[in-house]
């Protein structure tokens, strides 16, 4: 980036006393994330009878949430605090790409997840032949080492962008945000957009999508055991998913589609749903939802007791 030495988050000027209860609610918000996760990821990693594909991809969303909010909360708690509210263009792109590779790898663990449970129930008998550990740690590296890859083309396209203007009105970096600052022609990074987003988000969608109707049409012809025990699996996975998806939709729209008339605040609140909302509600359904978690987690509280 040319011409603009720093970016300027404007929506931190003119807070003032309120930004302290906003510090507060970050600080604790950020506290619960760190401990649910941790919580989980200690659970499965620690009890044998855990080491199953569902247990550890639960546990790799869990991963992906403290990866995803290690480059959100730090950040927007210290800006909070501070009255330059300022970034470098470099750590702006490093923003952008941890939060959108924490993006595309929750909709890609989702989707290895509802790829899992049509494996199970279609097929129970040849479950453990299928997804093995080792086509599982396959499937995983590529859930992580291939939307890194292109994010960082989007952020050497975004590197290269001309600064006109250097005030952010968002409380992180966002890639499309920074282009509409740009002067220069941004057409290849829109379309780049554009095809990260069918890559990312709709293809993997359509997929879980899929794979969730097959599974219905197999629960409806089937006992109601075992429907009853196929929905019990796959219920927390789809409010999970539902839930992610209108945080994507919200951001999305906010950014790219149209150009809303609304509050400040609301506006901030929907853009944040993504980053906030589904790093707390994973674990906590998870936890209420599988027993075998939610029975580790709790040696754990009274072995520190």
């Amino acid at each position: 980036m040319e011409n603009k030495t720093y970016i300027y988050f404007m929506l931190f000027k003119n807070l003032g006393h309120i930004r302290y209860a906003l510090f507060t609610l970050g600080f604790v918000l950020y506290g619960v994330i760190i401990i649910l996760n941790v919580l989980i990821i200690l659970a499965i990693c620690l009890e044998r009878t855990l080491h199953q594909p569902m247990y550890i991809l639960i546990s790799c969303m869990s991963f992906n949430s403290l990866y995803g909010t290690a480059a959100f909360f730090p950040r927007v708690l210290s800006d909070l605090l501070s009255d330059t509210n300022i970034i470098s263009p470099e750590a702006c792109i490093i923003q952008c790409f941890v939060i959108f590779s924490y993006i595309a790898n929750e909709f890609a663990t989702l989707m290895l997840m509802a790829f899992d449970r049509f494996v199970a129930i279609s097929k129970p008998l040849h479950y453990h032949n299928i997804v093995t550990l080792r086509v599982l740690t396959i499937l995983i590296c590529l859930n992580w080492i291939f939307p890194m890859l292109c994010l960082a083309v989007s952020g050497l396209l975004t590197a290269r962008l001309t600064m006109c203007d250097n005030k952010l009105w968002k409380v992180y970096c966002h890639s499309y945000e920074l282009v509409k600052l740009s002067c220069t022609n941004s057409l290849i990074l829109n379309f780049w957009g554009f095809l990260l987003l069918i890559i990312s988000a709709v293809i993997p969608l359509c997929l879980i999508l899929y794979s969730y109707v097959k599974i219905l049409i197999i629960c409806q012809k089937s006992s109601s055991q075992f429907r009853s025990k196929a929905y019990q699996t796959c219920f927390p996975h789809i409010v999970i998913l539902v839930n992610f998806s209108i945080g994507i939709i919200c951001e999305v729209t906010l950014s790219r589609i149209v150009n809303l008339e609304m509050p400040t605040w609301l506006s901030v609140f929907l853009s944040l749903d993504v980053l906030v909302v589904p790093p707390i509600l994973n674990p906590l359904v998870y936890a209420l939802n599988f027993t075998d978690i939610r029975r580790k987690i709790i040696c754990f509280i009274k072995a520190t007791r």
